[in-house]
């Protein structure tokens, strides 16, 4: 059907139909040990089953739905270098030798995801393009300079682009500059998810989707977890991998964290004249506008447009309108063109903006809050957790571990986001 013609409205998720890696896996119904019992089937949770497995651990990985049903499978699948933070702030919030400790970390992050794409064949339609964060107005770009002269000093490879360059580079005349970096790029997301837990299990370790965790115990030295499917694991060690989608088990309750919902839409593959003017190196970008907005090709030649924003009830028509009205305003020629997947998730957002690792119990930890940062974050401190929890080593991680964290108004900055988002979406790209 020609781009314009079909119908809207189909909540599909993109990653879900195009996702070329498969996986499955059983519900959990019988009792077994291990060294590691992993709570949560994204990337942090998958990292650090993949990577412990393949130390020689005996891994079980607990899913409640399916691999990548939460943020993991429904991201933009940006694979950043860093947090959303300039380098400096991450400092200013963690201090001089925590800060510059995870800044190293991150900054590497990419090559990590990237060297397990390749060891594994994950086909996730990997492109190491870099990303761009373009100016959304001419006084943006004192924004990207900052960033621009603190990556420097850091050694990035990141490169300040002026608006001609930065329009060439996305095809798209409503960019007033941009910043490259060249540690960046894109994957299919939910591809990686799933490739990812297919090196887990065929380095060993035991994944189980369909398996809620509704009971942890810890007495004696060992934790106990019961599931919904019937299944029971005693483990010597347990990191809760839940982000964003945590579903509180008895005993295994973590602190309330803000979430700010962000929503896609892509088009149906266009044609190869248009598409071509559209990123044409093939990198992904977003933008510095407070109220975000991302925009990427996938390898079908389709445009993915996202912003942040909950698409539900009567707010879905208010975001659903800025978003075609967005899309025309970066490339005029798609003005019209429809939208034929549309999708959502939550990210979790820390008060500093900040992933965290808590301490949830004796030989337990918790990694949350990536702020939408999750992909090479989530590789990163994944591997790192399983490190520190089976080799009693809290040195393997950039962050220290906390015994406790308070985010005051979690509700409360939640409805801000989605509200704020809705209410920028109702004025703006007129």
């Amino acid at each position: 059907m020609p781009c314009g013609q079909r119908p809207e409205g189909a909540v599909t998720n993109l990653w879900e139909s195009s996702a070329v890696e498969r996986f499955s896996a059983p519900p959990l119904e019988d009792d077994i040990s291990a060294d590691l019992a992993v709570i949560g089937g994204g990337y942090t949770g998958l990292s650090a089953a993949l990577h412990a497995a393949e130390g020689g651990a005996r891994v079980v990985l607990l899913e409640a739905e399916r691999i990548g049903a939460g943020g993991s499978g429904r991201n933009v699948g940006l694979v950043n270098a860093g947090l959303w933070l300039p380098p400096e702030d991450i400092v200013a919030a963690l201090g001089e030798t925590e800060g510059r400790a995870l800044n190293a970390a991150l900054g590497q992050g990419p090559d990590r995801v990237f060297e397990l794409v390749e060891r594994h064949g994950i086909a996730c339609e990997p492109t190491r393009a870099g990303t761009l964060h373009c100016a959304h107005a001419p006084a943006a770009m004192a924004d990207l300079r900052r960033r621009h002269d603190q990556g420097r000093a850091a050694g990035a490879p990141v490169t300040l682009l002026d608006a001609s360059e930065a329009q060439a580079r996305t095809g798209s005349a409503a960019v007033h500059g941009a910043l490259h970096d060249a540690r960046a790029g894109t994957i299919q997301p939910l591809a990686y998810a799933r490739g990812l837990a297919r090196a887990a299990a065929e380095a060993g370790a035991r994944l189980h989707e369909g398996a809620q965790v509704t009971e942890t115990e810890y007495e004696n030295g060992i934790w106990r977890l019961v599931t919904g499917s019937g299944g029971r694991v005693r483990a010597r060690h347990l990191l809760f991998a839940t982000n964003g989608y945590h579903r509180p088990p008895r005993g295994g309750a973590l602190p309330r964290v803000a979430t700010l919902h962000f929503f896609q839409l892509a088009t149906e593959p266009l044609p190869e004249d248009r598409i071509a003017e559209i990123l044409p190196a093939g990198e992904g970008a977003w933008d510095t506008g407070t109220v975000m907005t991302a925009f990427r090709r996938d390898a079908a030649g389709r445009l993915i447009l996202g912003g942040m924003g909950r698409p539900e009830g009567l707010a879905r028509r208010l975001h659903l309108g800025w978003a075609r009205r967005k899309l025309a305003a970066l490339f005029p020629a798609l003005a019209g063109v429809s939208f034929a997947h549309e999708w959502t998730g939550r990210i979790a957002v820390t008060d500093d903006h900040a992933p965290k690792v808590l301490r949830t119990g004796r030989n337990a930890l918790a990694v949350f809050g990536y702020s939408g940062r999750g992909i090479a974050p989530g590789t990163v401190l994944g591997r790192a957790a399983a490190e520190a929890l089976l080799e009693d080593r809290p040195d393997a991680l950039p962050l220290a571990p906390r015994d406790a964290y308070a985010d005051r108004t979690p509700g409360l900055r939640s409805a801000i986001y989605d509200a704020g988002a809705a209410a920028w979406h109702l004025l703006a790209a007129r």
